[in-house]
């Protein structure tokens, strides 16, 4: 694991939750080279199995913010980057860094952070009560039906926006982004289909990869950035006659997430995965590295990586967390 303890204060930090992305739709998109961006990313070239603490985004994000991200889906207890402080707690250990505040956000801001919020669901939305309970975290909060899950462009406009934010801020940053892209209604991806289903959702990711390389850009012209990436939740097609999420049935639990050995170029073998050869990342004049998870809802994807910046080696990696330094071509 990365240690959070040391990198906060030094690092910007930039979270992006790949909203509603099964674990089983990326691993099938990158299978197919539907994302050659986020391939290149991934530590042994493939997704690792995570369980998110919530069913859907509301309930997911409200644990992602108070230090619960995506949890390995292995037996035992499993130390976290971020905690609020509290007695009694047993998953934090010397590289977490624990907050006094109710939140990783408030906390960051008491570090001297600048907080930024990029919204895309409706529950970033801002127009209702609900829509501005997870946004009001951040000092500064944006939203519009461009960024929403009915705009066939919203990751490149968050992408854009998110570029802006930073180019804007001399201070540190924790920026968040919620891609709505992958959220229903996703078929407006896989024209003509009308119907959202595992492979319109795949399309949606496939639109997002294509969008995500100025973000990791301008990260790296800034400097040193500790990077997650996840899905908070997935979400069901039909299976055993279930659509959606907000339900117990496997599929909305499994998210994606990284998983390398410190100091061996071998994966250990599990008996939820199989063993892949380590990758060394490029994407044009970057290197960065991510993974996915199997089909739950509460199976996600998840990817933790260090910005370094530049003249640095190219990766060290870490057993559920990956250290990638960008470099110039």
């Amino acid at each position: 694991m990365l240690n959070a303890h040391q990198l906060i204060g030094t690092h910007d930090v930039l979270l992006i939750t790949l909203d509603t992305l099964r674990h089983d739709v990326a691993e099938t998109a990158l299978a197919r080279g539907l994302t050659p961006n986020l391939g290149r990313l991934l530590p042994g070239g493939r997704w690792e199995l995570r369980h998110s603490p919530g069913t859907f985004t509301f309930a997911a994000h409200a644990a992602f913010f108070a230090g619960f991200l995506p949890t390995p889906a292995r037996p035992g207890k499993h130390a976290r980057l971020f905690a609020a402080r509290f007695a009694g707690s047993e998953t934090t250990d010397e590289r977490t860094c624990v907050f006094d505040s109710p939140d990783i956000v408030s906390g960051l801001a008491g570090r001297g952070y600048f907080t930024c919020c990029i919204g895309g669901v409706g529950f970033f939305n801002k127009l209702t009560p609900l829509g501005c309970v997870l946004p009001s975290l951040f000092a500064e909060s944006h939203w519009s039906e461009e960024l929403g899950v009915t705009s066939p462009i919203s990751t490149e406009r968050q992408v854009a926006l998110a570029c802006d934010v930073l180019r804007q801020r001399a201070e540190r940053v924790f920026l968040f982004l919620n891609i709505s892209a992958l959220h229903q209604p996703n078929c407006i991806f896989a024209p003509p289909a009308t119907a959202d289903s595992p492979e319109t959702q795949a399309a949606a990711l496939a639109y997002v990869d294509r969008c995500l390389p100025p973000l990791f850009a301008a990260l790296a012209a800034r400097g040193p950035c500790l990077c997650l990436i996840m899905s908070d939740h997935g979400t069901a097609y039909g299976e055993d006659g279930y659509s959606g999420h907000r339900i117990a049935h496997p599929p909305p639990r499994g998210i994606p997430h990284p998983d390398v050995k410190q100091t061996s170029h071998k994966r250990p073998r599990r008996n939820h995965d199989r063993p892949a050869a380590e990758m060394q990342p490029h994407v044009g004049a970057q290197a960065c590295h991510l993974v996915v998870l199997h089909q739950n809802l509460r199976h996600v994807p998840l990817m933790q990586f260090q910005i370094r910046g530049v003249l640095q080696n190219p990766l060290h990696a870490e057993l559920v967390s990956l250290l990638i330094r960008l470099r110039p071509g």
